[in-house]
């Protein structure tokens, strides 16, 4: 079981949840070291300060505030445990919002949330309420020594938080669109979504694979094990300039035949079982 990352209460009116925090999501990337390319050598870093010029051990670097006029504030932990900040050790529910209504960019990291002793029965009903009105709470909590904005959203059986960014930290993303004086016709929209309407299905996860991780893997174990590397596939054609109502029709086609084959697969499969 994973290590609880925060302590608190979720409160929402009278009503507070004693709760504890835990990361809902960990990454799977293959790690790497740094080495030297000649010997395999592995590269280290040393945290030697600029005063003394002595080696600093991990457990004695500090938080430093640059102030700009050459003063430097230096914080310790403790400054950041006794914050004046109500969210520190509290998650207050401000606002409920439709799920549709948040754009999924100012989304950053998930969390479970465990309800902690007398906090089962609240945590239920905050839940069951947020599923049944298909709403999230909107919430502000401190975490990892700054303050953010989050959603509370029902899951199954769980509560989830989702923080989130604040306004400011999303880049005006303007810069990349199109021209505005490039359109698309009828036609093309039309057999686009017919194309999407073939492709349309329940998300499964479950379905999908990390395939860069695989390919990564497979040029490792052929190094260690001395053996010819992987063949690799060819890269993207350079893209031409084509008819794109038949580009899309011939997709559709194609996609219509893969589902097809798959259900005739299935079947197989099925009758077999």
């Amino acid at each position: 079981m994973p290590r609880s990352i925060w302590k608190g209460a979720v409160s929402f009116g009278l009503v507070t949840i004693p709760v504890k925090l835990y990361g809902a999501t960990e990454e799977k990337d293959i790690s790497f070291r740094q080495v030297h390319d000649a010997d395999g050598g592995r590269i280290k870093y040393r945290r030697v300060c600029e005063v003394c010029g002595e080696e600093v051990p991990y457990e004695h670097i500090a938080k430093g505030y640059d102030a700009g006029d050459g003063r430097m504030v230096t914080l310790e932990a403790s400054d950041f445990d006794e914050l004046p900040l109500p969210s520190a050790k509290a998650i207050e529910i401000v606002q409920f919002v439709d799920l549709d209504d948040v754009d999924p960019s100012y989304f950053a990291k998930s969390y479970f949330l465990e309800a902690e002793g007398p906090g089962a029965k609240p945590y239920v009903l905050l839940r069951e309420a947020l599923a049944e009105s298909g709403r999230a709470g909107i919430v502000k909590v401190a975490l990892r020594s700054r303050e953010t904005l989050a959603l509370v959203r029902a899951k199954g059986d769980l509560l989830m938080m989702h923080t989130m960014l604040w306004p400011d930290e999303l880049r005006d993303g303007s810069f990349a669109a199109p021209p505005a004086e490039i359109k698309a016709n009828p036609a093309e929209v039309t057999m686009a979504k017919m194309f999407i309407d073939q492709l349309a299905g329940a998300f499964d996860p479950g379905e999908f694979t990390d395939s860069y991780r695989e390919a990564l893997e497979q040029v490792v174990s052929a190094k260690l094990q001395g053996v010819p590397m992987p063949s690799t596939s060819s890269g993207p054609k350079d893209a031409e300039v084509v008819d794109l109502v038949a580009a899309l029709k011939a997709s559709v086609e194609a996609a219509k035949r893969r589902r097809e084959e798959a259900a005739k697969a299935e079947g197989k499969a099925a009758k077999a079982g």
